[in-house]
């Protein structure tokens, strides 16, 4: 009568007693104060908490940890769609382009900025380069090849022999000099030679550019540069001078970065191939060995953080857990979908000695009230 039957027997529309059983009849009940019973003894929130802590402990989070990074490198290593990558190069493409950017520009309003890596540059790289023998002579080269070639030397000389210039030294010999000098400069002047220098520096160019580059071998110009830049250090400068031109070299870097840094790693970051460059990147960190003997030690400290974040607040993610988990709701559920059947195998598998010592006790007790009553009747007829 517990079980059985499964189900409601009627005659017409009339419902036999005792049908269906007791608990088929009330399994909905069942189902509550099952619920109720485990959730309000068994499951309680410390015991939850205590099976989180068994389920978290630190070598079992670790070790999960260290698989799910595992994972993680070999599905880098066999992602076809470069998804991967595609996510690297944003955020290479975002901090090069944009936010470094906005940060350089923060940092370079500030005084000192930069200013002991641009002291150290100074005295370490600047300040000790001196030039080589084949560096002077290729550099004296170039400033008379590229720089001061001699048609620029002529069209300088033609800029500066103006009509105003070439008075101002004509005077300037006539007043300034004495002797011999000052009768060549008052009886013949300048103003007629340097007139005529002008003029044919104008009209023949070509010859002009000839004398100048003669003029150039024949005074050994390259050389005399080549000894110059030889000589050119910054050590052979006074110390005050030193000192003020690295102040200077300071501020005029963090000045070039406050106002053009910006655009200079913006254009940087256009110009590179960001999905290119993070494809290499991930390819060399999924076989790179310092990646993989890292791993270890990264899921060691995440698992550390792990457990301290949990000793501080793991009753107030136990407590918000429980009701998404919907434990009480889940146990109902799984009791209400449960067969009549199914239901009376497992109760009769978990009390099967308890529920035949009933029936047993409930035989012995119903044979000795029938046993009484057949005394009773044979004595109350006799």
């Amino acid at each position: 009568m517990l079980f059985r039957p499964y189900r409601a027997l009627y005659i017409g529309n009339k419902r036999i007693p005792f049908t269906p059983g007791l608990i088929p009849r009330n399994q909905e009940r069942l189902a509550k104060n099952i619920s109720d019973t485990i959730m309000g003894s068994l499951l309680t929130p410390q015991e939850l908490q205590n099976l989180a802590r068994r389920l978290l402990q630190t070598d079992r989070v670790e070790g999960a940890i260290l698989w799910l990074l595992q994972s993680a490198l070999e599905q880098i290593k066999f992602d076809k769609d470069q998804k991967s990558a595609k996510i690297l190069a944003s955020i290479l493409r975002d901090l090069l382009g944009e936010s470094l950017p906005r940060l350089l520009k923060t940092l370079a309003r500030r005084e000192d900025f930069l200013e002991t890596q641009i002291n150290q540059i100074f005295d370490q790289v600047l300040l000790e380069f001196q030039l080589n023998d084949e560096q002077a002579k290729r550099l004296a080269d170039w400033l008379l090849q590229v720089v001061l070639p001699p048609d620029t030397i002529r069209s300088a000389i033609v800029d500066f022999l103006t009509d105003r210039t070439i008075q101002t030294i004509d005077e300037s010999f006539r007043e300034k000099t004495s002797g011999t000098y000052w009768v060549v400069a008052n009886l013949f002047g300048l103003r007629n030679t340097l007139t005529r220098l002008r003029t044919f520096c104008l009209d023949e160019k070509d010859a002009t550019n000839i004398r100048i580059r003669e003029l150039t071998q024949d005074l050994n110009v390259n050389n005399r540069i080549k000894r110059f830049l030889l000589d050119l250090s910054l050590q052979n400068l006074p110390i005050a001078t030193v000192r003020q031109l690295r102040k200077t070299t300071r501020e005029s870097v963090r000045h070039y970065l406050q106002t053009s840094g910006g655009e200079l790693l913006q254009g940087l970051s256009d110009s590179m191939d960001w999905d290119n460059i993070a494809a290499v990147l991930i390819t060399r960190l999924g076989t790179s060995p310092v990646v993989s003997a890292s791993l270890e030690t990264v899921s060691k400290e995440l698992a550390l953080v792990l457990e301290r974040y949990l000793e501080r607040d793991l009753e107030k993610i136990v407590a918000q857990v429980i009701p998404i988990l919907s434990i009480d709701q889940v146990i109902v559920d799984r009791v209400k979908s449960t067969s009549p059947a199914d239901l009376e195998a497992a109760i009769e598998g978990i009390v099967k000695n308890e529920l035949q010592a009933i029936v047993s006790l409930g035989g012995i007790l119903g044979f000795v009230v029938g046993l009484l009553q057949t005394a009773l009747l044979l004595f109350s007829g006799s």
